[in-house]
């Protein structure tokens, strides 16, 4: 079950696409989007995936940063990235501690497809579990009322 809307959200200390720290304390004062995904280059988060890249433009400017979560490594994240043209970093959970800590692990072990959105100050303001993927990233921005 996901965190609850309100709750602080877990830090974090993850590797990125290009082997890059990324620290959720240290995003702190911009808006984050962490969506959790089960595997790169499947279907579903392919289009999850791509309609993040095709709404990026939407995204720029109004300090929201996006970040993809799978279980993956940074190779396979670099070769999906390269793939699909993802102009935004995707976290290498290897271990699952971060899958865990947002409480989005599947009983197969890979993450659940659950998006949050994380306010400047670390809380959690939205929850997104029920994803269309082709059109989450638009969505997400229409909730945000962008």
């Amino acid at each position: 079950m996901a965190l609850a809307i309100g709750t602080k959200a877990p830090n974090f200390s993850v590797r990125d696409t290009i082997g890059k720290t990324v620290t959720l304390s240290e995003l702190a004062g911009k808006t984050i989007v962490l969506y959790f995904y089960p595997k790169d280059d499947t279907p579903g988060c392919t289009k999850e995936a791509c309609s993040f890249r095709d709404a990026y433009a939407d995204y720029q400017g109004k300090d929201i940063v996006v970040l993809g979560v799978s279980k993956d490594d940074e190779n396979s994240h670099k070769q999906f990235t390269s793939k699909f043209n993802l102009p935004f970093p995707l976290l290498a959970d290897i271990d699952g501690s971060l899958t865990k800590a947002y409480d989005v692990e599947a009983p197969s072990g890979y993450a659940q497809r659950v998006t949050y959105v994380i306010d400047g100050k670390g809380n959690i303001s939205h929850v997104f579990s029920n994803i269309q993927h082709e059109t989450h990233a638009s969505d997400i921005l229409a909730e945000l009322g962008y």
